[in-house]
């Protein structure tokens, strides 16, 4: 299964009111170049690029347009680069619980291949709740957002895992494009999409335009009496946010329109209000309906001009690939230091898994003879997502006895 996550950091910064400290930013393209290549890892459709921190430590950070201020996710590092903290700031998730505390460091360096920037302000969480790397399967420090988005135009080639950085005043749009135009509110970019939920219920939707979600599309039905959930929908786990886990439905709606393009059946997620937002942050989604997010994206090459108030969409050869939902009915996250361990965290009840026997808290070993020290999680989630009818033979380990499952891949939506 594709694990979903949607990344509410978004919810810190309006919490804690957080901006960028006045300086300059200072990113820049070094050697007076015009634009730059930067290699990409793609994990769950999410773009991991190599940051190094002050010049001293590489680590890696999410690329994430629905993000203003660059994160720090994991304080050991601060700690090594002995930062030095500006504010600190407890949180809380809705209902006051989940307390945790962030930190703001000031004029740190941060370099990309071919990219040097110095005087960031940085929030550094001093607990790692989002645990990216559990769920991502690889090493994962942060998340870079508005701070690159606002200097350059940024190209995300995901089939080539290429990222290009051009200066917005040597840009010209390549042929073969279509041009959609966005508009940037609150650091954010915003664009409106006709959305198809089913034959009775249309929308012309304001969706946040979001790197950093690996979900398809997200729908509040809060937002509009028109977000109906499909006929036929499945519990899930979205995501996770400042009160914890996020749940809701996943259904198919029947089209959605991105420009000349038509995207059918794609699935979407419908959030649970009572897990998503409190009260007292109601006012943030109040001016949208969605998100637009990387299972989308990344069926194109997308080219984003935030200067410009526009992207661009090329479609790739993964356009026309079908939308599926946990064929299996199993979440799995990595664990251990090297993210060797495989643990199933859910099995969806009535699943394929469920049915053959598979429980929460079981090690995988192996996977159709593979043993799971030759795989990543995003391979282990592509072998329990591939395609209907595929025959899956599973071998746990349970409370330490080894245990052996077999069932047939099957899409309920």
């Amino acid at each position: 299964m594709k694990r979903v996550f949607v990344f509410l950091i978004l919810l810190v910064l309006v919490c804690c009111g957080l901006k960028a400290q006045p300086q300059n930013l200072g990113f820049q393209l070094t050697g007076g170049k015009k634009s730059v290549q930067i290699p990409i890892e793609i994990h769950n459709n999410l773009i991991v690029v190599r940051v190094v921190l002050n010049d001293v430590i590489p680590l890696k950070f999410v690329v994430d347009t629905g993000v203003r201020t660059s994160i720090l996710t994991q304080k050991s590092f601060a700690d090594i680069l002995q930062l030095t903290y500006s504010r600190k700031y407890t949180l809380s998730g809705p209902g006051g619980q989940n307390l945790f505390s962030a930190y703001v460091a000031n004029n740190v360096s941060m370099t990309l291949h071919g990219v040097i920037g110095k005087g960031h302000a940085i929030l550094v969480l001093e607990d790692d709740f989002l645990e990216l790397r559990n769920h991502l399967g690889t090493d994962v420090h942060g998340i870079l957002g508005y701070e690159l988005f606002s200097r350059f135009i940024i190209k995300v080639d995901y089939q080539r895992k290429v990222m290009t950085l051009m200066l917005p005043e040597k840009f010209k749009p390549r042929k073969g494009y279509q041009s959609i135009p966005i508009r940037i509110q609150d650091t954010k970019p915003y664009l409106l999409a006709p959305i198809n939920i089913n034959h009775e219920h249309t929308l012309n939707a304001k969706l946040l335009v979001d790197t950093g979600a690996s979900h398809g599309i997200l729908l509040e039905p809060e937002t509009d009496t028109r977000i109906q959930l499909p006929e036929k929908t499945l519990p899930n786990i979205i995501g996770r946010g400042l009160g914890g886990e996020i749940t809701g439905r996943t259904g198919r709606i029947e089209s959605i329109e991105l420009g000349n393009f038509t995207i059918h059946k794609a699935l979407a997620n419908f959030p649970d209000s009572n897990s998503y937002f409190s009260d007292t942050l109601k006012y943030y989604r109040a001016d949208r309906n969605g998100t637009l997010g990387g299972d989308i994206l990344s069926r194109f090459t997308v080219v984003f001009s935030f200067p410009g108030e526009k992207i661009y969409l090329k479609k790739n050869s993964d356009f026309k690939k079908s939308f599926y939902f946990n064929l299996s009915g199993v979440n799995v996250r990595a664990k251990g230091s090297i993210l060797n361990v495989f643990e199933v965290t859910n099995v969806r009840e009535n699943s394929v898994a469920h049915k053959a026997g598979v429980e929460k808290g079981d090690l995988i070993a192996s996977i159709n003879g593979m043993s799971v020290k030759e795989l990543r999680l995003n391979e282990i989630n592509g072998l329990l997502n591939s395609k209907p009818g595929k025959k899956i033979r599973l071998e746990v380990r349970r409370n330490r006895e080894p245990m052996t499952f077999e069932f047939r891949l099957e899409d309920q939506i």
